[in-house]
């Protein structure tokens, strides 16, 4: 029998360090800008250092700098500065104004966030990444409230959960490719398994939308005018996210559409379209530093056995198979909000769950389904979580203001504990091959 690895609790205390300092200042404050993300993390990675005695300085600074310098960590930095730059580059050339004119001539009011969602949902699954989604809907969704009545944080909230939608569904996500990989079942059949559960949660979202902006306000009456020209770069992300095209050719082929059709109309120079570039650079690059600190965090935590800690106390509580697939659900949840990254924690985690789904015979379908719903639920709520940095970042309001509007990753978190409880779906014995 294999030696069950240590877990230590105390390991875990930098994180909880970083979300008292920033959660908790705000709410003593009322105001949660007045601990910066920046602070609070650099604070948590100083105290994460200084643990564990026994260890060389030298070597926690290398297992910090490994844990920030992690594939997913990187291309999470490259694709936050990208979007900046996209963002930025689209709204001085006049695409947010032009999008939105366009949105409020053909949609109803009561139906713009709705539209949106159903929108995100869309280019969620054909793009497989929330980042991506987030990076292309975000500037239309700021655009949309700054011509409204509609809060901010409701627009960011919504860009949030269609973002969030395809992430644990669409064919080409890592989350999804990791929780089946992992669970060894059929893209298909987890798709099928997923689909179902979330359906409800998208159902609900839509409806909560509807009701709330029912009462949204123009804020100027009459005509909307609109160059469709300036629509041709957001159109342009949209179908390259269709077509699946990676998500770095896509926001550097928006940067360039939005520059040409800039120059050529005359709303750029070429050095005022360098500026843009620039700017839009410049005003994600302290998320994308925060980004790289909380890898380094998370790296020092797992070392020092606060992730292995989390394994061991959600396995320890399991007793029967409704509780080993509530055992798998908290197991992910832990682990995502530990790492804020919900295919690390898949990838964590997803070999343990194999292993509690093949004891207390759960169908791989539903426990890879249970891997990515909870996985992706929680990454759309963690103030910290990238998704949520980027859509805070480009709309320039705190994290912690978007939550109240988080509908869909709320939802399909009750979702899969309601599927959980009940035991939906059901599944056939699938017979023995002869």
């Amino acid at each position: 029998m294999a030696t069950v690895k240590k877990g230590n609790l105390f390991a875990l205390l930098p994180l909880f360090i970083f979300i008292s300092l920033f959660i908790g200042t705000g709410i003593i404050s009322g105001d949660f800008s007045n601990m910066p993300l920046n602070v609070a993390i650099i604070i948590a990675s100083a105290f994460a250092l200084a643990m564990n005695r026994k260890e060389k300085l030298s070597n926690k600074i290398e297992i910090f700098a490994k844990g920030a310098g992690h594939p997913n960590i990187i291309l999470m930095a490259v694709i936050f500065v990208m979007a900046g730059a996209f963002a930025q580059t689209a709204r001085d050339m006049g695409a947010v104004d032009a999008t939105v004119n366009l949105g409020l001539s053909v949609i109803p009011p009561n139906l713009l966030m709705v539209g949106l969602f159903v929108v995100g949902c869309f280019i969620s699954v054909a793009m497989g990444t929330s980042m991506g989604t987030v990076a292309a809907l975000a500037p239309i969704g700021i655009g949309i409230a700054e011509q409204t009545g509609i809060p901010i944080a409701l627009a960011m909230g919504t860009v949030m959960g269609g973002a969030m939608f395809g992430d644990n569904l669409s064919m080409i996500s890592d989350t999804t490719i990791a929780a089946v990989r992992t669970q060894k079942t059929k893209m298909s059949d987890k798709f099928k398994t997923n689909f179902f559960i979330v359906l409800p949660g998208a159902i609900v979202t839509a409806i909560l939308l509807w009701t709330i902006t029912a009462g949204a306000q123009i804020d100027t009456i009459g005509v909307y005018s609109y160059d469709f020209v300036k629509v041709l770069p957001y159109i342009g992300v949209l179908i390259a996210a269709l077509a699946g095209v990676n998500v770095l050719v896509v926001l550097i082929s928006g940067i360039v559409f939005a520059g040409i059709i800039g120059l050529v109309d005359g709303s750029y120079t070429l050095s005022s379209f360098v500026q843009a570039v620039s700017q839009g650079i410049l005003n994600m690059e302290d998320i994308a530093i925060v980004a790289l600190l909380i890898g380094g965090m998370i790296g020092i935590i797992q070392h020092n056995g606060g992730i292995q800690w989390l394994l061991n106390f959600v396995t320890s509580r399991i007793k029967t198979k409704k509780a080993a697939e509530l055992g798998i659900a908290g197991l992910v949840s832990a682990t995502n909000i530990s790492t804020a990254n919900n295919t690390i924690s898949i990838i964590v985690t997803g070999p343990l769950a194999k292993n509690i789904s093949d004891e207390y015979n759960i169908d791989p379908r539903k426990s890879a389904s249970i891997l990515d719903i909870f996985a992706g639920g929680w990454q759309g709520l963690v103030p910290y979580g990238g998704q949520m940095l980027a859509v805070s970042g480009l709309a320039a309001i705190s994290p912690i203001s978007i939550l109240p509007y988080s509908f869909y990753p709320i939802a399909i978190i009750l979702s899969g504990i309601v599927a959980i409880l009940i035991g939906f779906p059901k599944f056939k014995e699938k017979k023995a091959s002869s």
